[in-house]
């Protein structure tokens, strides 16, 4: 793996658990896509997407926490697969303890694409959340759609 790109990748789970929103962004190209099945808005297209979601999961988390398991890289290509273990807290002290894969892909130094895949799909209160502001977001849409 090219050194510049892991520390790219590290750059960005540090920002997660700092909840730094310029560093996070920086990593980022502007057309980025980001999509994970935990956020309103799974599929996030663009810069501004993806902070109008990032804000949400740093308002929702008191704690972000990865502790990186194993790196993979697609041969002669700039697609990474991570391994990680989440250690996540919510604000009333829950803690969310799961597995979960990023794959990334990067160009010029740049995020262009992000996934996250996680073992099983959201519940229990972020579930309920979740379910919450997607209803809403859609009924707000039906009644803003021209």
């Amino acid at each position: 793996m090219n050194k510049n790109h892991k520390l790219i990748i590290n750059k960005c789970f540090y920002a997660l658990e700092t909840k730094n929103i310029k560093q996070l962004i920086s990593c980022f190209d502007i057309d980025a896509e980001f999509i994970d099945p935990h956020y309103p808005n799974i599929n996030m297209q663009g810069k501004d997407k993806i902070i109008e979601g990032m804000l949400w999961s740093f308002k929702n988390l008191k704690k972000f926490k990865f502790s990186i398991n194993r790196y993979y890289k697609e041969e002669g290509g700039n697609k990474f697969i991570v391994e990680a273990t989440t250690k996540h807290e919510l604000h009333n002290g829950k803690k969310l303890d799961f597995p979960q894969i990023f794959v990334f892909k990067l160009k010029n130094n740049k995020i262009i694409f992000l996934q996250a895949y996680e073992p099983y799909g959201p519940h229990g209160v972020l579930n309920i959340i979740l379910m919450w502001t997607r209803l809403k977001n859609k009924i707000n849409f039906r009644f803003l759609a021209p």
